[in-house]
């Protein structure tokens, strides 16, 4: 395999068709799940490999409490385990762990194991891995406005004042560059109200596989795809090929 060029420094990822990947071999939908834990581990190691900074996985969203309870219990078991083991993993990988979402809804114990998993690693240097649980892009953006609105209606700032960089700096990767590229697998083609504000630009790219069949080739697939991009950010291409 050759080198890859333009590598993103960001990458965002759906982790869509654990469940149908389960149903097409008759198995329950927790094992497809449990498959898709497994693509997790390798498609990390593989941004470890690629010196990508940033993946944010949409582990669970907030509209994910309306699949059937037994779902939404086993989903919070495994994602229990898998704290508390990865988290060791990554650990000794150098990565760094965060979570972003609504931790309020989810146990006090899983909530200690969240806290514990990314005081474990918060030092670390090497690739910052960002899971999404219960998280939408529409909360973060209003938990962002409501920031500002409670700093005007205090008279510390004035809402005629207020800029695009004031908002962006309340929402929950502001401290991370932007996704540069996202990925959506098991041939859904939408965001789903994942990082709403922050994929203005990103580019946008969906594959049929399903998410435990996400293997490396699929991964450089995607990486292909965005190399042989042109990023413009509302120039013309004459601009961007003047700046190269």
């Amino acid at each position: 395999m050759t080198a890859q060029k333009n590598i993103p420094r960001h990458v965002a990822i759906i982790m869509d068709g654990n469940g149908r990947w389960a149903k097409k071999r008759l198995m329950p939908r927790i094992a497809g799940h449990s498959a898709g834990a497994e693509t997790v581990r390798k498609v990390i190691q593989s941004c470890i490999d690629k010196k990508i900074e940033v993946l944010t996985l949409f582990a669970f969203s907030s509209e994910n409490w309306k699949r059937p309870e037994k779902e939404v219990s086993r989903l919070m078991d495994l994602f229990s385990i898998v704290l508390t083991r990865d988290s060791k993993k990554l650990d000794k990988q150098n990565a760094r762990l965060k979570v972003i979402g609504d931790r309020s809804a989810f146990s006090l114990k899983l909530q200690d194991k969240i806290a514990a998993a990314e005081n474990l690693t918060k030092n670390n240097s090497g690739l910052t891995v960002v899971v999404a649980a219960n998280y939408g892009g529409r909360w973060d953006i209003l938990n962002a406005a409501r920031q500002l609105a409670r700093r005007a209606a205090s008279g510390e700032i004035d809402s005629s004042d207020i800029e695009y960089e004031m908002l962006e700096s309340g929402l929950t990767l502001h401290e991370y560059p932007d996704p540069d590229l996202f990925i959506r697998t098991g041939g859904e083609k939408r965001i789903s109200n994942f990082l709403l504000w922050q994929l203005a630009y990103t580019e946008l790219y969906f594959t049929e596989t399903l998410w435990p069949e996400f293997k490396e080739a699929e991964f450089n697939e995607a990486l292909d795809y965005f190399a042989g991009r042109q990023r413009r950010f509302g120039r013309t291409s004459e601009q961007v090929e003047q700046d190269q």
